[in-house]
Order: structure tokens, then C-alpha cells, then sequence
């Protein structure tokens, strides 16, 4: 007998962005796994056991809920946002790959959520409006020169970017050094959107132009937009101004080489 494991998507901290699929599917599980802080978020009933792990054992936690599966439980694991984005489903999807035939048999269910981007993009108006990209600043899985290459990618087609885990106590200056290869590709006054804890009673949204942004405007619990060479701020009387990102492309508003923007 095989058992089921559903990923689910918690969203960005708000219970009403917590979608009506994820709290079933919490509800239905014997056993729920996740990262402390977001298995916190959780009432979990007397009947439920809850498996609590840190945030680097992405891949232990993925196997010990996959071990319970396999016998038969029906087992939730908890993720953040999305847990397709940077986050769980991809984990568990990794150790079904490497790991025995038993973990393949387990019936699978991927539940999404409300990813920190679109909060923040939501509370901002819609810097999201036309391509864009989302990227993690975090080098724990990728060099740091793949991230800058492909920020000077997004940035240089005209793309607006998201930035997960952009700062941290062990890589203090990677989301400036972030900034300054942003800066070789777009105008001095491009909106960046600092969104932390969206979603949430502590919500603080802070825009800053480009020229600006500084890393520590930001920490863990924030999700960094840089926009593109055509988002634009719509000022508004006694309102919060809006940010957008035109729906289509205007080709004489864009840059193509290194230092145009400058």
C-alpha cells in the first residue's frame, strides 16, 4: 500500500491569501512537514503530527516525508509562497528521481499558492504587466556569476525582475553588486520595489528609483522588483502612486548595450 503526499502552497503569510485547496488538503494530512516558520503558521489538530525542520534540509525532509508515504500515510508538506517556486516541489521531485522505486509509487499532488511576488506586484499596482523574470539571489545552489549573468540577461531584453532570498547574514553584498550590474542596463530612474512581508499585517512597501537601491533596504522576508525600461509610476492625488509595466513593448524606449543606461 502507498500512501499520498501533497506539496502545498501556504502563500505569503496572510490566511486570506492561503487559497481554499491548500487548507483542505492541510486538513486531510496525518502528518504535515515544512520548514519551522511556515509550519508555525499552522493550527495543526491533536490527531496531526507535525515534522518541523531548518531551512537547509531541504532534501532530508523531502525523503522522511516520502518514507511515510510509502507506508501508507497521508502525509502534507508545507511551503511558503508557491512551492513551485524555489521552494519544495522541486525537492521532493529531486529525491523521487534519485531515490528508490517506492518513492514513485506515491501518489502525488502539487497544491499552489500565492507566490511573494505577486503580493508584492499586487500592492504596487502591476510591475509584472509584461515579461518578466524571477530569479534567486541565493548561491547556496548556483555560482554567483550565473546570477549576474542572467540579471544582465533580463535586464537587457527588457525584462522586469523579481529578486527571492536577496540578502542574507552570510552574503551581505551580493544584492548590491546585484544593483550595479542592473545599473550598466537600465535608466537611473527605473522603479525597484522593496516588498517585505506582503501579504501580512507588517507589510512595508518601499519604492526607490534604481540609482537609489541600496541591499540594505532589504533582508530575508523581502522580494525585490527591478523594473524594466518601460515601467512607469502613475502619481495619484492623495493615493499611493501606481506602478506599472505597459503591456506592450515600445522599442525605441529600450537599451541594448552596457552603459546606455548611464
Amino acid at each position: 500500500m502507498t500512501g499520498r503526499l501533497s506539496i502545498i502552497g501556504l502563500g505569503p503569510g496572510s490566511e486570506a491569501m492561503m487559497t481554499p485547496q491548500a487548507r483542505d488538503e492541510t486538513a486531510r494530512a496525518a502528518h504535515i512537514f515544512g520548514y519551522f516558520p511556515y509550519v508555525e503558521r499552522l493550527s495543526p489538530r491533536p490527531d496531526q503530527t507535525v515534522h518541523g525542520s531548518d531551512n537547509r534540509e531541504e532534501l532530508d525532509r523531502a525523503r522522511a516525508a516520502l518514507d511515510l508515504a510509502a507506508r501508507g500515510e497521508d502525509v502534507a508538506m508545507v511551503s511558503g509562497g508557491d512551492p513551485g517556486v524555489f521552494a519544495m516541489a522541486a525537492a521532493i521531485c529531486e529525491a523521487i528521481d534519485d531515490g528508490p522505486d517506492a518513492y514513485r509509487a506515491v501518489e502525488l499532488v502539487v497544491t499552489p499558492g500565492v507566490t511573494a511576488m505577486l503580493a508584492v506586484a499586487a500592492a504596487a499596482g502591476a510591475p509584472l504587466g509584461h515579461d518578466f523574470c524571477a530569479i534567486n539571489l541565493s548561491d547556496n545552489l548556483k555560482p554567483f556569476a550565473i546570477i549576474e549573468r542572467r540579471v544582465a540577461a533580463c535586464a537587457e531584453t527588457g525584462m522586469a525582475m523579481a529578486f527571492y532570498n536577496p540578502i542574507s547574514r552570510s552574503r551581505p553584498w551580493q544584492l548590491d553588486a546585484t544593483f550595479d550590474t542592473a545599473r550598466l542596463y537600465l535608466p537611473k530612474a527605473t522603479p525597484v520595489i522593496f516588498g517585505r512581508a506582503a501579504g501580512r499585517p507588517e507589510q512595508q512597501i518601499r519604492t526607490v528609483p534604481l540609482s537609489m537601491a541600496k541591499g540594505e533596504m532589504a533582508d530575508m522576508a523581502t522580494c525585490v522588483i527591478v523594473g524594466s525600461v518601460t515601467t512607469r509610476i502613475v502619481e495619484r492625488p492623495r493615493r499611493e502612486p501606481l506602478i506599472y509595466t505597459p503591456r506592450f513593448w515600445n522599442a525605441d524606449t529600450g537599451q541594448t548595450e552596457p552603459e546606455a543606461a548611464q
